[in-house]
């Protein structure tokens, strides 16, 4: 006896319909699709939305606003006040220092805000910086460097 042979024993599963295998396969003929119709046919059948002929809910309701998803550029934000309290004691931050902290997602582009207190001069390494995230670190000491995204 083998471990595959335990369970589920071969009587207890049912096998496989298999259509359009002649009439000794018990689905003969017709493949059990009755007779002609759109079902009937191959590729038949209606799609999972279609509402029987009735204008569609993707048609009937109203479209607004600019979708630009495609060309949309989305950024992780991270609070200086994060950033002052991950790195106490460190002057210079760079974009990989806040990837290896778990900070922000690995390879996201990065928008630092100005929530939170910062108290000592540091350098951070970011994408792009709020105009009053950019202030206050200038404010205590320190500079923001903006990268290419």
């Amino acid at each position: 006896m083998r471990l595959h042979e335990l369970y589920p024993y071969p009587e207890e599963s049912r096998d496989r319909k298999r259509v359009g295998r002649g009439h000794a396969s018990g689905q003969g003929g017709t493949s059990g699709k009755g007779h002609k119709g759109q079902n009937a046919r191959s590729g038949g059948g209606r799609p999972a939305r279609f509402e029987g002929g009735q204008m569609p809910l993707a048609r009937r309701l109203p479209k607004r606003g600019f979708k630009n998803a495609m060309f949309r550029v989305i950024y992780q934000p991270l609070a200086v006040g994060r950033i002052a309290a991950a790195f106490e004691g460190q002057a210079e931050i760079s974009l990989e220092d806040l990837y290896a902290k778990g900070l922000v997602r690995r390879g996201s582009l990065v928008k630092v805000l100005a929530d939170g207190e910062l108290k000592a001069a540091i350098t951070v390494e970011a994408h792009r910086f709020s105009k009053s995230a950019a202030e206050k670190i200038a404010a205590a000491g320190g500079t923001a460097k903006a990268l290419e995204g």
